[in-house]
């Protein structure tokens, strides 16, 4: 009732009140809210695939130590490769003694330009090494640097494990064969590489 009167008053009453709302010193205008400046835009998602391979080299670095181990990786890697269309005179396979090795060897082969992507398999056993920590964390920075400084994709198929059985296990045992995955994620990565992110 109060606002009416004051209105009514103060000639506010005619079309709402806002014809006359302007001359008086006592009305405050309602604050127009600003359309925002930042229009929402689809976030871009970029992702590499697997189901079109064939064309893509790869190279696999293997260790010799612990081969009872690191020959089930590779023939993981490999059968994941020929089921994805990889042929294999597009796969090179290059041995070196150790886990330790890996690393060197993959950054020359980025480097060389002939791969899309190098998959680094070994298998470093506690049981068997008393500096397990030290190859374990030197093979993994090692391979990772490799990819960075060649630009190429450098995998880590590389298991770490307390005892044999365990490596087994994930050598096409129970846990799987992480030779395959590594096989899986190079080709992931190429695809990537080549259809995204080179220049």
């Amino acid at each position: 009732y109060h606002c009416v009167g004051f209105a009514m008053k103060h000639g506010l009453e005619r079309n709402g009140g806002m014809e006359n709302a302007s001359a008086n010193p006592l009305f405050v205008a309602p604050v127009e809210k600003k359309k925002s400046s930042f229009q929402k835009q689809a976030v871009r998602e970029i992702t590499g695939f697997v189901t079109k391979a064939e064309g893509f080299r790869f190279a696999i670095v293997v260790a010799k130590f612990n081969e009872i181990v690191t020959r089930p990786l590779l023939e993981g890697a490999m059968d994941t490769f020929k089921k994805y269309s990889v042929r294999e005179e597009d796969i090179d396979v290059v041995w070196v003694p150790g886990c330790f090795e890996i690393a060197v060897v993959a950054q020359e082969l980025g480097k060389s330009g002939k791969y899309h992507s190098v998959v680094g398999i070994g298998a470093v056993v506690r049981g068997d090494t008393t500096h397990y920590e030290e190859v374990a964390n030197s093979t993994a920075s090692g391979i990772l640097s490799a990819g960075i400084n060649s630009g190429v994709p450098c995998i880590f198929g590389v298991v770490t494990c307390e005892n044999m059985d365990q490596a087994l296990n994930r050598a096409g045992g129970k846990v799987g064969n992480k030779g395959s995955e590594a096989a899986l994620t190079a080709i992931e990565m190429a695809s990537l590489f080549e259809h995204h992110l080179k220049d």
